[in-house]
């Protein structure tokens, strides 16, 4: 089995929109921002090649999109193509793509304007692609707060080719993957958690975007249901504190993974560490 992260590029967000109701003199002590109150935040995805599947987790926000989310500053977008090489693979090769969710910086790598730019193709041609039910149909019919989030070019042509999969409960993608649902940060979340023969690696989305938002209260204002986000993290936490689990960030642009303790009814980071230090 093999696991590599892949950096699929970075983008600016605002510290407050990030951390909530915590203030900016509390936050910018654990996460650096820049004048205008932005920080640096990556787009870090895993692969996962069990040796029967290729299973790709989230997709970036791809490069269709970026002219109209420049405000985000989005930095050094992959070609698909080119950082699979790198890996020795191929798109073809992808036999499974796990959205975490739908919100563009999530799924915009499913699909790529065609070579004439007339239209969409998918990225990864052979691939499943697992979605939480509960978030496919906020995708199709989204809340006010998130209709901005979604684009139907990232996944309609997904749908349409017949590669979509839709998650009601918890569910094994395979023997080593298995997709756990979260609700707070919205509605039919996905979150991955990856077995090895050495490690549990929980990959942590935006139910903790970074290690900086441990803390069960620093949530971010994007959630649609806040209370729920503090459950779903002290639900997640509380597990990989007691097995050792190890969580993967895929928006901290400065932490990788790292594994947690209980202490004195906080949770906070024991050691953290870059993925390839990690014994698979």
């Amino acid at each position: 089995m093999k696991i590599a992260k892949i950096e699929a590029g970075f983008f600016q967000c605002d510290g407050g929109a990030i951390f909530g109701v915590v203030p900016k003199r509390v936050w910018q002590k654990r996460y650096p921002c820049d004048d205008d109150n932005f920080c640096k935040l990556a787009m870090r995805l895993l692969l996962i090649d069990t040796g029967k599947k290729k299973i790709l987790i989230d997709s970036g926000t791809g490069d269709k999109q970026l002219q109209y989310l420049k405000y985000y500053g989005f930095q050094g977008v992959i070609d698909f193509d080119t950082e699979l090489e790198k890996l020795g693979y191929r798109c073809s090769d992808i036999t499974d793509v796990v959205m975490t969710h739908l919100h563009f910086d999530h799924c915009g790598g499913n699909t790529r304007f065609n070579n004439d730019k007339t239209g969409y193709e998918l990225t990864f041609p052979n691939a499943d692609v697992w979605v939480g039910k509960d978030q496919w149909e906020n995708f199709l019919n989204p809340n006010v707060r998130e209709g901005d989030s979604y684009f139907k070019e990232n996944m309609m042509p997904v749908a349409d080719a017949g590669k979509l999969k839709l998650v009601e409960t918890d569910t094994r993608i395979c023997d080593e993957v298995l997709v756990k649902i979260m609700n707070g940060h919205t509605a039919g979340q996905l979150v991955p958690y990856v077995f090895t023969s050495n490690e549990t690696f929980v990959y942590v989305g935006d139910v903790i975007p970074m290690a900086a938002n441990l803390p069960l209260a620093w949530v971010s204002a994007f959630d649609t249901f806040p209370i729920t986000s503090m459950q779903d993290k002290e639900q997640l936490l509380a597990e990989a504190a007691t097995k050792n689990q190890i969580l993967f960030f895929e928006h901290d642009a400065y932490t990788e993974c790292c594994r947690v303790e209980l202490v004195n009814n906080k949770y906070r980071i024991k050691e953290s560490f870059s993925l390839s230090s990690v014994t698979i």
